[in-house]
């Protein structure tokens, strides 16, 4: 370019993009289910578009660009797929007539179809959210075969509003990717790079001709450890850059989030790009010489934590905004992620106390923080009343009655290391097996049951009072004999009473333990429509009375088959809530464990002889750079260890995981002790199981065998299929057969099918498995 705009001196890396009221969700399930068309769905889309680009104006982000364009339909990644033509051979053609990845084909990739599987789900670095993998091998033929991000700039500036068009970047995009079914062994997504660039460089070139002044690629796989070399991906970036900052295109911000660079950075100076993110937040201000490098580039200073809700230290955040100043840079002000991660305003929590809503900033208040900050840069005096204001608030919250309990703080103290160990597992196998008489192979669920609308009902009139707590009782009674009926009919060996209480597995122990609070409107996406309300964990945790014992006792009841209690774990209650950030996650960790290590008690004590406490977030919380990862393993896998290690050898112990790349924490999963484990498997085709095998895991695993985060439903061969797999790679006296995960989002009909198909080829596998050690 011959002249490079100016860089907005504040902006946001990116926003929520659901709707303040959770819109857009409820208008892709209507699209989804046929009640909308395709253009109420682009109109409702529209709308939150430009709801969104008035209220950061509103909120003082009105220079050209500062407003990130990063809405997307479902996930930024698959968004990426669909732009550059990268559709798994077993989809077929998906295009239109046209030559284009329309919406249907878009949604045909995230969800599935009756007989093709979607593209696998994993966690984005180190959020609770989910993105969808991409699948890259030698056949992949790419090509622009959508311009939606193009249309959405020009929507937008139509409306009056010059956005920031937002991709994720090609190096994060092919190291995300995995190779295809159809790629030979060893193959490596990223050597596809020189075939995709000029795809984005088309991509570019057509924004740049709509009017675009800046683009931003996102690029947080930068500042993770790879399993590729690190010369390999300096290589990587230096092209990529190369290319794409050569001929028509607007200017290019690069996006750094969740991290330090480290090697990284000198590459990505030396390139031709016009502005550098440094998450200055959770990664650092870069030293002197490293600055001296980024001379004649613009810095957006990511110096505001768009992860957490927490009010920014003001005077932190100046003192780092100070450093890159001295180093005579051109500075701008952003967030160190987008705040997709947070809420959207926290002046919506009115039932929360004005007390805690002071602490707190959700990404409304996140952009005003950034305006403020900016301000700073140009005027120091201009900040001077916000910063003491915001010093003054975080002092008070610091001296809070319930931030630090002394009984809570003495019980951790006094923790030995036997606190922290069960007996031998062949001990504790042996008196299990004495217990619960199971048959090869059990079967049983994750625990939730689809939540219906009569739940849901239930829930909400029993919150505003219209029936009282005992008819809400008897409302969920009955739906819990409901699903152990359905269970029982179906053939199941381990029952659960399927959740029918709780609103959420993080939430429901939030509003039963000290130390929380919860919010009405806090949404947040955790992938495509589906949304969580993280709890707030500002103060230390304790238990005043049982949670789940009576649901768990009234269940058993109903069954001679063993029940499973069912408990949410120490690291996906803090992975799932917005945590204290005045201490070390370690010790907040313990304090959640000896609460559940109560409950388990109260559990045992009530005849439950099965208990299961998930930790679907183990892997997600794990740090991006390996040197920071061990002390994570030890002080995670200890608070799961200190919540179970009260029980009896009888007791059998469970944890679930999911989504996540597991071979790098299978000496975490050996370490938590369980002894049984079930794990996401279906819609990575089995995957774990290598891991397992080349482990030597030794305790009871259940891969699961039904993916549930689709509508479809596996035939009973699809699962005979995936069980054979594991029975080839794990012993049978070890094997559970389960679903993936909780049912909770699904509805009762595919519920049902599923899980006959489950039982039925777990049967037929058993049969085989019965002749063969005749033969």
């Amino acid at each position: 370019m011959s002249t490079t705009p100016v860089f907005p001196t504040a902006s946001l890396l990116g926003y929520p993009r659901i709707g303040r009221r959770r819109e857009l969700k409820k208008a892709i399930e209507a699209f989804w289910s046929g009640s909308i068309d395709e253009a109420a769905l682009d109109t409702a889309a529209k709308e939150i578009q430009l709801v969104t680009a008035r209220r950061l104006s509103d909120l003082g982000l009105n220079e050209d660009a500062a407003i990130p364009g990063t809405f997307s339909y479902y996930d930024q990644v698959l968004d990426v797929s669909t732009h550059i033509g990268a559709v798994p051979s077993r989809f077929g053609d998906l295009r239109n007539a046209a030559g284009e990845l329309d919406i249907n084909a878009y949604f045909t990739l995230a969800r599935g179809t009756a007989e093709v599987q979607p593209l696998e789900m994993t966690k984005w670095f180190d959020t609770n959210y989910h993105f969808l993998v991409p699948e890259i091998g030698p056949e992949t033929n790419f090509s622009l075969t959508s311009k939606r991000i193009v249309e959405q700039f020009e929507f937008a500036k139509a409306n009056g509003f010059v956005t920031r068009p937002y991709l994720v970047g090609p190096v994060t995009y092919l190291l995300l990717s995995k190779a295809s079914l159809d790629a030979p062994a060893g193959f490596s997504p990223l050597s596809r790079l020189e075939d995709i660039l000029p795809v984005y460089a088309e991509l570019l070139a057509a924004l740049a001709a709509a009017g675009a002044t800046w683009v931003q690629l996102d690029e947080p796989a930068l500042v993770a450890d790879q399993q590729v070399d690190v010369a390999v991906i300096q290589n990587a970036v230096a092209r990529s850059y190369e290319v794409l900052t050569a001929g028509k295109r607007p200017a290019i911000l690069v996006s750094t989030p969740f991290g330090a660079l480290n090697e990284l950075l000198p590459t990505l100076a030396a390139s031709s790009i016009d502005a550098l993110h440094v998450d200055a937040f959770k990664g650092a201000v870069p030293s002197a010489d490293e600055l001296a490098l980024l001379a004649g580039k613009t810095v957006v200073a990511g110096v505001v934590d768009g992860h957490n809700i927490w009010r920014n230290d003001l005077a932190a955040s100046a003192a780092r905004l100070d450093a890159f100043k001295a180093a005579g840079l051109s500075v701008a002000v952003s967030t160190s992620t987008s705040t997709q991660h947070v809420p959207y305003d926290v002046e919506q929590e009115s039932q929360l106390s004005p007390q805690l809503r002071s602490w707190l900033a959700f990404a409304d208040q996140k952009a005003a923080e950034v305006v403020t900050l900016a301000a700073y840069l140009a005027d120091p005096a201009s900040a001077a009343h916000a910063i003491a204001e915001a010093t003054a608030v975080i002092a008070s919250r610091a001296a809070a009655p319930g931030v630090n309990r002394p009984a809570v703080r003495a019980r951790l103290a006094a923790l030995t290391t036997a606190d922290f160990n069960r007996s031998a597992y062949e001990v504790r196998e042996a008196a299990q097996e004495e217990a619960l008489a199971l048959p090869p192979l059990p079967t049983t669920t994750i625990g939730s049951f689809p939540q219906t609308s009569e739940i849901r009902s239930a829930r909400a009139r029993a919150n505003k009072g219209t029936i009282t707590g005992a008819e809400y009782g008897q409302l969920m009674k009955a739906e819990i004999k409901r699903v152990v009926d359905l269970q029982e009919d179906i053939g199941f060996d381990v029952l659960v009473h399927g959740e029918p209480e709780r609103n959420d597995m993080v939430q429901y122990f939030a509003e039963n333990l000290e130390g929380f609070s919860v919010t009405v409107h806090g949404w947040v996406q955790s992938y495509g429509s589906r949304c969580t309300r993280p709890s707030i964990l500002w103060g230390d945790v304790t238990r005043e009375a049982p949670i789940t014992v009576e649901w768990a006792r009234y269940a058993q009841s109903l069954t001679d088959k063993p029940m499973k209690g069912m408990l949410t774990g120490p690291v996906t209650i803090l992975a799932w809530s917005f945590v204290r950030d005045d201490q070390p996650l370690g010790e907040t960790a313990n304090q959640v464990g000896l609460a559940l290590r109560d409950e388990i008690a109260d559990l045992e004590a009530a005849g439950i002889k099965i208990i299961q406490v998930d930790e679907p977030a183990l892997r997600e919380l794990l740090p991006l750079r390996h040197a920071d990862q061990a002390s994570y393993l030890d002080w995670s896998v200890n608070s799961f260890r200190l919540a179970t290690a009260g029980a009896g050898d009888a007791t059998s112990i469970h944890t679930h995981l999911c989504y996540s790349e597991f071979g790098v924490i299978i000496d975490a999963i050996d370490g938590l002790d369980a002894d049984v484990t079930s794990i996401e498997a279906a819609r990575s085709r089995m995957e774990v199981v290598n891991d397992l095998e080349t482990h030597g895991f030794g305790r009871g695993v259940g891969p699961g065998v039904y993916d549930i985060h689709s509508p479809r439903v596996p035939g009973q061969g699809e699962v005979t299929e995936l069980l054979g797999t594991a029975v080839k790679h794990v012993p049978v006296r070890q094997l559970w057969v389960n679903p993936d995960c909780g049912l909770k989002t699904r509805g009762y009909a595919e519920t049902e099918k599923s899980l006959r198909n489950l039982v039925n080829a777990t049967k037929e596998v058993r049969a085989q498995l019965l002749t063969s050690s005749v033969d």
